[in-house]
């Protein structure tokens, strides 16, 4: 098979079938007329097999239209043109992840499910952040990849214990460096005398030693550091040489006195 070549488009007429989906599925919206109107999808696959076998088999769901389906070097313009709502895009390699992003950046109302997703760390989370809309794992069936379609047309997301907390741990990973980055960009709004004293408290010293070193009264020390700590959005003293080296903002604090 060429890999630039794309597999014609696979239409069939959709006779009853006896596959359901795993997880209960509310039926598809009904116009006025009262027939269903079926959700369509365009499926991306190198192997040919899977598919072709795919929109033979999803084809015959009364619920869904097979818009076409082609392999990984399909042009995003095609799968966008063919009008359909969910794309099925197999990420046995990183080109299917780059290919529904590419989908995605002309159409952000696609769905994507991606399918043959490993129950690993590194390739659920790598689906969350390339922003699909569900998946499918290896061992899945023609049943779970019909609830996943109707689950992301939902905005909803089926998925086990074992992915939650992945996601659940990568999101506070996220969380924790964001509140690490915070305070550096309070830097920049400190005057030449807070900056003065942020690189004594680097330094080790205290209060009265700041004083001293400055020649100010400590109670004025305490209320440049309260505008320190407020500016730079953390609560202890002890806080601010920790913040500020994991942000490489101390060498820079110290800098600008330096150079005053």
């Amino acid at each position: 098979m060429s890999s630039n070549a794309s597999f014609s488009a696979g239409r069939h007429g959709p006779p009853h079938s006896h596959l359901t989906a795993s997880h209960a599925s509310p039926a598809p919206a009904e116009p006025d007329g009262g027939s269903l109107i079926p959700i369509s999808l365009f499926i991306l696959s190198d192997v040919r097999l899977l598919c072709e076998g795919l929109s033979s088999c999803l084809a015959r769901q009364e619920c869904l239209r097979i818009a076409g389906h082609g392999d990984l070097a399909t042009p995003p313009e095609q799968v966008v043109d063919s009008g359909a709502q969910v794309l099925l895009v197999d990420i046995a390699t990183p080109q299917g992840l780059q290919q529904s992003a590419a989908c995605r950046a002309l159409a952000p109302a696609l769905k994507v499910v991606a399918i043959a997703v490993a129950e690993a760390e590194q390739d659920i989370l790598a689906c969350a952040e390339a922003g699909v809309s569900g998946f499918v794992l290896r061992e899945g069936s023609i049943s779970d990849v019909v609830a996943a379609v109707h689950n992301a047309m939902r905005d909803e997301l089926v998925c086990s214990p074992k992915v939650a907390a992945a996601l659940f741990g990568r999101l506070a990973l996220l969380s924790a460096r964001t509140v690490t980055r915070a305070p550096a960009a309070g830097v920049d709004t400190l005057t030449p005398r807070e900056h003065e004293i942020i690189r004594f408290v680097g330094e080790g010293l205290s209060n009265k030693e700041i004083a001293r070193a400055l020649r100010i009264r400590n109670s004025t020390v305490k209320n440049h550091m309260h505008n320190v700590l407020s500016k730079l959005q953390i609560r202890r003293r002890g806080e601010i040489s920790k913040h500020l080296h994991a942000n490489g903002a101390l060498a820079s604090a110290s800098s600008r006195i330096q150079t005053r």
